[in-house]
């Protein structure tokens, strides 16, 4: 097996917390540069310092993945200090649920925003700097529901599903230039935000699983962590689903 990414430059977003956070880590752990986009500011560079004290590498950026022009002066920071980008976590994304009746143009906007036109706007910037080395991993963050669906999430659906249908066409697009792209959508996953909800709710989350147990940010991060290895060189359009049978 080859999961080493030594002198690999990473770029994670959402990379401050939560798989982000795992994600930062285990790449660094696995000899990558973690680099961050998240806007929280804290966060994130408490979490370089950890990195950097555990005798990794890391760098935080405060990016917007929403905004065009702070992505394409984000990647171009760091294809400057780096010389390079080899890999591309499009982890970054937001809920905001509601019924269809109930939701406002404002939540299906925000989640759309983020959710789908910040992977279009990070993919579109970093993949040129990869098409400069004919070389990268993209990898982006789908979902379980967005195979089943799920009540009052009609806008984080649709976008966790059009990542499916982006994905496949940018491995058909990329794959030429040495890019490889896949998706990996999770399941219930025991983030600190879920963990938040009521004990009788997560109980229940957990009896729908075959396995009868939440699945950890860590156990995302390693199926990000194959797919940006050269393990998977050959791995290309597909979508791993990381999500204990829930889908069965």
């Amino acid at each position: 097996m080859n999961r080493k990414l030594d002198n690999k430059i990473a770029v994670i977003t959402g990379g401050a917390d939560g798989i982000g956070k795992a994600t930062s880590l285990k790449f660094a752990a696995a000899g990558a540069t973690s680099v961050i986009w998240d806007l929280n500011v804290e966060k994130g560079q408490a979490l370089v310092k950890e990195i950097v004290e555990l005798g990794g590498k890391a760098d935080f950026m405060r990016v917007n993945t929403a905004n065009y022009s702070e992505v394409e002066a984000a990647t171009n920071d760091v294809a400057k200090k780096y010389e390079k980008i080899d890999i591309l976590i499009n982890n970054a994304g937001i809920t905001r649920d509601a019924s269809l009746k109930k939701m406002t143009p404002e939540q299906w906007q925000q989640v759309i925003d983020v959710n789908l036109t910040g992977v279009f706007y990070c993919c579109k910037c970093v993949s040129d700097k990869m098409v400069e080395k004919n070389y990268g991993r993209i990898i982006n963050t789908s979902s379980v529901v967005a195979l089943y669906g799920n009540f009052g999430q009609t806008n984080y659906v649709a976008t966790k599903a059009g990542l499916i249908g982006m994905t496949k066409t940018l491995a058909k697009e990329l794959g030429r230039k040495g890019i490889t792209v896949n998706a990996v959508a999770p399941g219930f996953i025991a983030t600190d935000m879920v963990k938040k909800m009521p004990e009788d709710v997560l109980k229940a989350m957990e009896e729908k699983v075959p396995l009868k147990r939440l699945g950890l940010p860590e156990e995302i991060a390693a199926a990000y962590l194959f797919l940006a290895s050269d393990d998977a060189a050959y791995v290309n359009g597909s979508v791993l689903s990381v999500d204990g049978g829930i889908t069965i």
